[in-house]
């Protein structure tokens, strides 16, 4: 029985390996931390070239910019580098929105509670919109675990079944941002855990980590011969001892900001080793639709350190789009799918070539009865009309289109 039960387990080890390989090679439009692209480019210079290591050689070429990197796996793992295919050759769609939150617990996951389908929620035209970005980034408001306890005395505190992951892949969303005021609702084991279900996932994340130096690491994505970079960091809440735990050197937590020196230096750095540098902010005064002092305040100092363009959660509600020295700024997206309350929101979308911000689009949406849809005629006007009148020193047009 002994040779039998070796081959056995033999054969069944040898299937799993090939089930991974596999599942590697069905997405090498997503590579990043033990990514299938890292693993094979190593061989692609053998004479018998697989069909995936000649894609991946392609890829290659089309970054031919950023072949040093894209030939150096061990580099690209420790400095957070991602590559991606893009839908059209010489430009990248990134797309925006803003909070979401997948906890049984609340009335948002009553529509997808029967089936699992999170297009009971998110409507599907919707989801092909986030689909069709190239990169598609938003505020993940909670922590994925079924460990840790409620933060003592905190009004809200959210915590989602690991499972619920899955809704991240079925909306096309490829980055969360992390730095936020619910993320570390169920302690450091709860966001120890979040990080760790959403990297099995296959979706990136920014603002958090096992320590400091992590939480504040942008995350990087090469992108048809471009290099963006993505920082994440929150501002709430406003207290020297907040309930949200900020990272430390020796200790996990979130990349805060509310003293922003480490945000500042990690922007210039993050200017210097990429094209574009996106800075999601967590931010502002909730159910104000006005900007308060500190966004003011601090808007302005990043886009001075080398910010290209500003994206602002927090509020629950939106606000204005402005501009500071020429980079864009939306200062709150509001709720994406986060309540069951009837509030507009939207999502934001900028097209970026090797000249830089080629567009700028604000998407209506609306949020009601947990439900979140893809505005359109007389729905779509009010909103842009909204944005219009809040937004001073800005223009927005019939199909949202920012400009300056």
């Amino acid at each position: 029985m002994r040779p039998f039960l070796i081959t056995f387990i033999i054969v069944l080890v040898a299937g799993a390996l090939a089930a991974v390989a596999y599942l590697w090679i069905m997405e090498p439009a997503k590579v990043g931390k033990n990514s299938h692209f890292q693993l094979t480019w190593e061989k692609i210079e053998d004479g018998n070239q697989s069909s995936e290591q000649m894609q991946i050689k392609e890829i290659i070429q089309i970054n031919d910019k950023y072949a040093d990197v894209l030939n150096d796996p061990e580099y690209m793992i420790e400095n957070n580098i991602y590559v991606k295919d893009a839908s059209k050759p010489g430009q990248v769609t990134v797309t925006f929105a803003g909070d979401i939150l997948f906890d049984e617990n609340y009335a948002i996951m009553g529509k997808v509670a029967g089936n699992g389908n999170i297009a009971n929620g998110i409507m599907p035209d919707l989801i092909n919109e986030m689909k069709s970005a190239d990169i598609m980034m938003l505020n993940n408001e909670f922590p994925y675990s079924d460990r840790g306890t409620p933060t003592e005395g905190k009004q809200f505190t959210f915590r989602a079944k690991p499972s619920t992951v899955s809704y991240l892949n079925d909306l096309g969303v490829d980055l969360v941002s992390l730095a936020n005021n619910h993320a570390y609702d169920y302690g450091e084991t709860a966001l120890v855990d979040t990080m760790d279900i959403l990297s099995e996932a296959g979706i990136a994340y920014v603002g958090a980590g096992n320590n400091l130096q992590e939480a504040r690491r942008p995350v990087y994505y090469i992108v048809n011969n471009m290099k963006i970079a993505f920082v994440a960091a929150t501002q709430i809440e406003r207290l020297d001892n907040p309930d949200t735990r900020g990272a430390t050197d020796t200790s996990p937590g979130v990349f805060r900001c509310w003293n922003g020196e480490n945000l500042l230096e990690t922007v210039k750095t993050a200017k210097e080793n990429s094209d574009f540098v996106i800075v999601f902010l967590h931010w502002g005064t909730e159910s104000q639709t006005e900007t308060d002092w500190a966004q003011e305040k601090q808007a302005p100092e990043v886009a001075a350190a080398g910010a290209d363009l500003i994206i602002g959660a927090h509020p629950h509600c939106l606000q204005r789009i402005g501009v500071s020295g020429g980079v864009p700024i939306v200062y709150s997206l509001g709720n994406f799918w986060f309540n069951s309350k009837e509030m507009d929101t939207g999502m934001f979308k900028v097209t970026l070539n090797e000249n830089g911000l080629q567009s700028c689009q604000f998407i209506p949406c609306r949020q009601s009865g947990s439900q979140t849809t893809l505005l359109q005629g007389e729905e779509k006007k009010k909103v842009l009309d909204f944005m219009r009148g809040i937004s001073g020193g800005v223009q927005i047009d019939e199909e949202g289109y920012v400009s300056w």
